[in-house]
């Protein structure tokens, strides 16, 4: 009995130490690997975290591919043991677990009401859905060891689930530590291929922010590597479909209009509100105004270089605008930076550009 516990834990550690060791790796997904991987089908959908009408939209698909497609695994922007724990959830009688998930989620985009609903409505109609988490590990000292006590408590050390919450929870903190944009993309893209290929012939829906999943897109935030999306078009091909419903989020009337005062001439600016910057670096949010009927005032000021997509912005962009961005750190202090649209394309996203008032 002794022997055979022994190789038990000599298996599990070295399977855990291959595991640790591919998590630090910040190079792409090889591609040019012989595809022996599932021949299913993949549907990705791209997002504005929390919003309502694009969650009803993903739930309407969902139920669609779920009662008329057979489809039984959703893809979520999660780490691992987040989306084991929406599995243990769905599996109880009651919502303690999804409520400590929701806890857990403060501070970001996911603590919503919206998004709670989101997955109460699946457990209600959609039962059998099995939830994959493909993220690096957000909430690892709070999700991630509550998962590991949890797998500790019924004797799952040496389980694959074990390995996969700890693979999960270094990610997470490789990427908090070194703020490596460029590591976490690639760790989605691998992540996502590990979950996907495990199930050998399934088709499946994925539900992600809309940066990572255009098939032409690079990283959004240093543009040096393709996005997931990107990455997993060149492995599978033509069998995954990409489509972003984040235009949704965009057909929105302004909440308010303020005035804003520029080079001492006051702008009617309308306001659309607050986007949470958890996580990027040391800012907290950013709010947005357009300054109406400003382009002809500002569209000689010199550009600084600096690009934002259009898809960054929680409303639709015409050319011939001018936005005022308020970025609030962490410490409180606010930058304003301004921005208008020349019909700039980069990298074939059309950008607003960055301008000075010099």
């Amino acid at each position: 009995m002794k022997n055979t516990r022994f190789f038990m834990f000599a298996v599990a550690l070295i399977m855990l130490l291959a595991l640790v060791a591919c998590s630090y790796s910040t190079t792409s997904v090889d591609t040019a690997r012989p595809l022996e991987q599932s021949t299913g089908q993949i549907y990705l959908y791209g997002e504005h975290h929390g919003v309502k009408k694009i969650l009803e939209k993903e739930l309407e698909l969902w139920r669609e591919y779920y009662h008329n497609g057979n489809m039984r695994h959703l893809f979520v922007e999660y780490p691992y043991y987040s989306a084991e724990f929406l599995n243990l959830w769905m599996q109880s009688d009651s919502d303690d677990i999804l409520e400590e998930l929701y806890k857990d989620w403060g501070g970001t985009a996911s603590q919503n009401p919206y998004i709670k609903e989101f997955y109460k409505k699946i457990k209600s109609e959609c039962p059998e859905t099995i939830f994959h988490g493909t993220d690096v590990g957000h909430q690892h000292r709070t999700t991630g060891q509550r998962f590991l006590k949890y797998l500790e408590e019924n004797n799952l050390e040496s389980s694959e689930q074990y390995l996969l919450a700890q693979q999960a929870i270094e990610q997470g903190k490789y990427y908090y530590e070194h703020s490596d944009h460029v590591y976490r993309e690639n760790k989605m893209a691998e992540n996502f291929i590990r979950e996907f290929d495990k199930l050998k012939g399934e088709k499946i829906m994925g539900i992600y922010g809309g940066a990572h999943t255009d098939f032409d897109a690079m990283d959004y935030m240093t543009n040096s590597v393709p996005c997931m999306a990107n990455q997993l078009k060149e492995r599978y091909d033509d069998v995954i479909y990409s489509e972003d419903l984040a235009w949704l989020a965009k057909e929105i009337e302004p909440f308010r209009v303020d005035t804003i005062t520029v080079n001492e001439k006051d702008y009617e600016a309308s306001y659309f509100g607050k986007q949470d910057l958890s996580g990027f670096k040391d800012y907290a949010c950013r709010e947005f105004w357009r300054l109406e009927n400003a382009y002809e005032h500002f569209k000689d000021k010199k550009k600084t270089g600096y690009v934002l997509p259009y898809d960054n912005y929680p409303m639709l962009i015409e050319t011939g605008q001018v936005f005022v961005i308020d970025y609030t750190k962490t410490d409180s202090s606010i930058e304003r930076v301004y921005y208008r649209s020349d019909w700039y394309i980069q990298n074939g996203q059309p950008s607003t550009e960055e301008f000075t008032m010099k």
